[in-house]
């Protein structure tokens, strides 16, 4: 019961398509059309979708028989004629298990409704492990949370660092201990229910996409016990040729040196930007100066970065996910001007760098439209 996430296609329904795919592809954007705009009647999602009447009408009674689709009453109003029977989505009808393993502390997850609103939450002490002592406590996890939902589970969808290809095979996370770590079909195989893994970061960009309102063609950047990015062009998910598109922490940055990184090179991004590293340096400074000088320097670092895929990639948005006491202020202050005196500003002084609104849940909640999105075509 594995299932592979979308290889080089949007995220979101937009049109109707060719009559060989239409069912699935109308029976989407349907859903799509609901899940975004909310109670609509027949005629209004036929005038949204272009699809016909009788077309729109076949589809929701077959999604109200699934119970997707719920009537929720008559037009309130004074339009002439019969009062239209409006519809919206049952949230209700299925449950998600979103799980992140990006912390290097704790694993954690949560039970979430159709729109990604945590119904419960649950943790699990990292403590150090790596190897089969990780793979259990991954198991144990989505273990506790499965004993928590109260609906049919729709799928469960995890967000891990790393190389994971499209199979939801953790090619490499070294902080985890793993290597060539078939993880999905593992787990589709213990659990019985879809199973969807793929990178914490590009997880995070999903979810930037479907809850934070970001930009179709965007970049967020995930900072926590390493550094890494998730693109989305046009909407689409990248994920490169060997599926490391946006490992950046790994790229070593300047031609002054720097610290010694876990992968045996010098000044990669991660020894001045991720989380750990961020930490010991602020721990011997000895004023807000001093502070904010080394928070600067490591933004200066990820303009550094940041600056030639900016310019080779035209994007609108780059999005930061992470610590906010680290992020915010003197550090994303740096990564913009340091961006704005590396590119041109003609194309690029409209880029915007902000800080993701979702918190600590980013990751969980891109594992639910990871889900959604493999299950019912919509995010």
């Amino acid at each position: 019961m594995t299932m592979g996430f979308t290889n080089g296609k949007a995220l979101r329904p937009t049109a109707k398509v060719l009559p060989e795919h239409a069912r699935n592809h109308n029976r989407s954007l349907v859903i799509q059309t609901l899940y975004r705009q909310g109670e609509l009647s027949r005629a209004d999602i036929a005038r949204e979708t272009g699809l016909t009447r009788v077309t729109i009408s076949d589809l929701i009674a077959e999604l109200i028989i699934d119970g997707l689709v719920v009537e929720t009453g008559q037009r309130e109003g004074s339009r002439p004629g019969k009062p239209a029977t409006m519809l919206e989505l049952n949230s209700e009808a299925f449950q998600i298990v979103g799980v992140d393993l990006s912390d290097y502390s704790i694993f954690r997850g949560a039970v979430m409704d159709l729109h990604g609103a945590i119904r419960h939450r649950h943790e699990i002490p990292l403590t150090d492990s790596s190897g089969a002592d990780a793979t259990a406590k991954v198991i144990a996890l989505v273990d506790a949370l499965l004993a928590q939902v109260t609906r049919p589970v729709l799928g469960v969808g995890i967000g891990s660092p790393g190389v994971v290809d499209l199979a939801g095979v953790v090619l490499s996370a070294p902080n985890l201990g793993w290597n060539d770590l078939p993880l999905q079909s593992m787990l589709a195989e213990r659990f019985e229910l879809p199973i969807v893994v793929a990178n914490d970061a590009n997880v995070a960009a999903l979810a930037e996409h479907s809850f934070g309102g970001a930009a179709s063609d965007m970049m967020l950047v995930k900072v926590g016990h390493g550094v890494g990015a998730g693109l989305l062009l046009g909407g689409i998910p990248l994920f490169g040729s060997t599926f490391a598109a946006g490992e950046i922490g790994h790229v070593v940055v300047g031609t002054d040196g720097g610290m010694e990184c876990a992968c045996g090179k010098t000044g990669c991004l991660e020894t001045w930007l991720a989380t750990p590293r961020l930490d010991a340096a602020l721990a011997v400074t000895s004023d807000d100066n001093a502070r904010n000088t080394v928070l600067a320097e490591a933004g200066q670092r990820l303009g550094i970065a940041l600056a030639p895929v900016v310019g080779a990639l035209n994007l609108s948005e780059i999005v930061l996910s992470g610590p906010t006491s680290l992020l915010e202020g003197a550090l994303k202050d740096a990564t913009v001007e340091t961006l704005r005196t590396r590119t041109m500003a003609k194309f690029h002084g409209d880029l915007t760098v902000r800080m993701t609104a979702l918190g600590e849940d980013i990751v969980m909640r891109g594992a639910a439209v990871m889900v959604l999105s493999a299950q019912l075509g919509v995010s």
